[in-house]
């Protein structure tokens, strides 16, 4: 799969590492963006692994070179039961979930994923998405804009900022957005923990492709498809996120917070780490989106 620029994976060593004691069967990589991960799974576990790759977004499978053992599907991974079921696929040999924004979404300005480049406000992942970051930011009622940023973008600041928003409507571009959001941050706060529009612009996203729902959705189908000594990986790289991913894996491992049942649930996980696993500095340096990545894997025992 030479002469394709991939983009930097995160976690590259860590994830090839988690599934290299598979020798055979189909992994999953659901969330395939740049490829880097895919490629690597391919070039170094055995020749009896094959991957199947799916991404939402048609550009991020047009890029892919073409392998022997490499399927592609455009999908949603939300949908990954019925991605299985139409290829097929009653059991898996691992699942792969790397819940970071593309390279090339986020270095495409007319993709309007960044505050950094100029773009329409879209944020569309990929073309089965309902609504634009342009319809959430233009046409959502002020109430339910707090709650958005609030939520999804843990932003201490977001009843400012909706407000600030709604006075400044129509917003038409990227740009335009994280001008208003600069603006409704208090100077002091600008100063410090980078860009003031990083959370807000990471909220409308997740809004606009409904990520939360699609990752709980792809964990519990994933999970139900690994066969017994499959494995599931998932690098996240905020709070909501790896709270979704820890709770499903917890309850997996028949650890289930809150009150104690009268039946304990039954274990179908192990933990493959203790805790969560992070990016060593080195990487960090190389590839700076790193740094908030967090690490889970977990084998399938029943």
């Amino acid at each position: 799969m030479s002469g394709r620029p991939f983009h930097t994976p995160v976690m590259l060593e860590e994830v090839v590492s988690f599934f290299s004691p598979i020798k055979d069967g189909v992994i999953v990589d659901a969330t395939l963006g740049g490829g880097g991960h895919t490629a690597a799974l391919l070039a170094r576990l055995d020749d009896s692994v094959s991957v199947l790759g799916i991404d939402r977004d048609p550009a991020a499978i047009g890029r892919m070179p073409e392998h022997d053992r490499l399927r592609l599907v455009v999908a949603n991974f939300g949908h990954l039961d019925r991605v299985l079921a139409t290829r097929g696929l009653d059991e898996i040999a691992g699942v792969l979930l790397d819940l970071g924004v593309s390279s090339h979404q986020l270095d495409e300005g007319e993709r309007g994923f960044s505050y950094r480049h100029e773009g329409p406000l879209d944020m569309r992942m990929g073309p089965d998405a309902t609504r634009t970051a342009h319809e959430i930011i233009n046409e959502t009622h002020a109430t339910e804009l707090v709650r958005i940023i609030r939520t999804l973008g843990e932003e201490r600041f977001a009843k400012r900022i909706a407000g600030k928003i709604v006075e400044h409507r129509p917003i038409e571009t990227t740009a335009e957005l994280a001008g208003v959001v600069r603006r409704a941050i208090p100077a002091a706060t600008r100063r410090t923990g980078g860009h003031p529009a990083r959370r807000t612009f990471q909220a409308v996203r997740m809004a606009v492709n409904e990520e939360l729902g699609a990752l709980a959705a792809a964990l519990d189908s994933g999970i139900e498809a690994l066969r017994p000594g499959g494995r599931c990986v998932v690098i996240s790289y905020h709070s909501l996120e790896d709270r979704i991913v820890k709770r499903r894996f917890r309850r997996g491992e028949g650890r289930v917070p809150g009150p104690v049942l009268p039946i304990p649930p039954p274990v179908e996980l192990a933990s493959l780490a203790r805790g969560v696993v992070r990016p060593g500095e080195e990487e960090v340096l190389r590839n700076p989106r790193a740094r908030s990545a967090r690490l889970r894997a977990v084998e399938k025992v029943a």
